[in-house]
């Protein structure tokens, strides 16, 4: 009988990350190093101003059009749930409740896609009755009226 070769659950190119776009396996190296850097520093005042410092330094490197994105949300996060941490998540701009990443901003650019995206995880308090619910938008040149259903949205999310 012949032995059975595991290389199949390598993928094609032998490595354990082949289903991984090169961007995916950037940005799970990124999110590692994050939580390193937050497990170092702990908890309290010093590590929440350490932690806004880190997402404004990422969205000043952004490409321009993708960085007035992520400063107007930002801004809209920031004023209408003032009680969500600023926190890198995933290399991207995110905003948690309880230490838990409950909205975030993805930059199309740097993930080389055709827009930017603004997302809720499964923290965020949007569930309808009819069981039915968006979790995530396209930003490309959203309208004053759309920014107006993102602040209300990050409003009943963060609850």
């Amino acid at each position: 009988m012949a032995a059975k070769s595991n290389s199949g659950a390598r993928g094609r190119s032998g490595s354990a990350a082949a289903g991984l776009s090169e961007q995916e396996r950037a940005a799970v190296k990124e999110r590692a190093a994050e939580l390193k850097t937050q497990a170092k520093r702990g908890s309290g005042t010093d590590k929440a101003a350490a932690d806004e410092a880190d997402v404004l330094a990422k969205i000043a490197q952004m490409p321009e059009s993708d960085r007035v994105l992520a400063e107007r949300v930002h801004a809209i996060v920031t004023e209408v749930a003032p009680g969500l941490a600023p926190k890198l998540y995933y290399g991207q701009p995110g905003y948690a409740k309880k230490g838990k990443v409950l909205c975030f901003f993805r930059s199309g650019q740097q993930d080389k896609e055709r827009y930017s995206t603004f997302g809720f995880s499964v923290q965020a308090e949007l569930d309808d009755a009819s069981g039915f619910w968006p979790t995530s938008f396209a930003l490309a040149e959203p309208t004053e009226a759309a920014w107006q259903e993102l602040a209300a949205l990050v409003e009943k999310a963060a609850g």
